[in-house]
């Protein structure tokens, strides 16, 4: 899962970068209105978590741009304790839900997940499912008959990526984006590292799928006959 971050207080949103980081979310980060409207506008996210108190534009302006443009995004407001007003209005634009600094880690986490399940297509079902092997989204153990591992941070968000969209191949460019961001600096090969990680997971398995690569397009997930 792919979250946007707008947050102007740098320290607080360095850490809430790592606590998503920690919990496999995928994360871009910025700093006022302006920047984040235009990664809305350029990226694809799963979910955003927008402070009210902005600089340039203010997260309520940010939510109200993206609602009359028809972007149904999941946004948990961050407000302060006093902003009761901007909590209710927030809500009234189509907030998803909002959250009073200061708040505890565990949490601002149960918010997403709860933000983030409304939306999915898969509400009674926290698993996905691909010919013997299952992915657990909460736990991030990808599992078959013949055992299971715990995912880390980028496998975890590679695979749920590719068992959300079987059979359809997933670009290299695609899982750049979506997993180590636009301001990354890593080199796309690592992309290639992983898709090598998760093949020996698969292999250790049995699995009967498996992650075939198209030359120069990309990777997509194909039950074996």
């Amino acid at each position: 899962m792919r979250l946007l971050l707008a947050e102007d207080e740098r320290s607080l949103s360095r850490a809430l970068v790592k606590i998503l980081e920690h919990s496999n979310y995928s994360v871009d980060a910025v700093y006022d209105g302006e920047e984040a409207l235009d990664y809305l506008d350029a990226g694809n996210y799963d979910g955003v978590i927008l402070d009210i108190m902005m600089p340039k534009i203010d997260g309520l302006s940010v939510l109200q741009t993206i609602r009359k443009k028809g972007n149904r995004i999941p946004v948990l407001l961050l407000t302060a304790k006093a902003e009761i007003d901007d909590r209710v209005k927030g809500l009234d634009l189509g907030a998803n839900d909002y959250l009073t600094k200061p708040f505890a880690p565990p949490e601002l986490l149960a918010r997403i997940r709860a933000m983030l399940r409304v939306q999915s297509e898969q509400q009674t079902d926290s698993s996905l499912h691909v010919g013997n092997i299952t992915l657990d989204t909460t736990s991030y153990e990808l599992s078959s008959p013949s055992g299971s591992f715990r995912l880390a941070n980028k496998e975890y968000q590679m695979m749920e990526l590719l068992m959300r969209h079987p059979r359809q191949v997933v670009s290299t460019e695609q899982f750049m984006d979506r997993i180590w961001g636009y301001d990354s600096e890593a080199e796309i090969n690592v992309v290639w590292v992983y898709i090598s990680y998760l093949r020996k997971k698969l292999t250790a398995l049995k699995a009967d799928v498996s992650i075939k690569a198209t030359r120069n397009v990309g990777y997509s997930l194909e039950v074996q006959a």
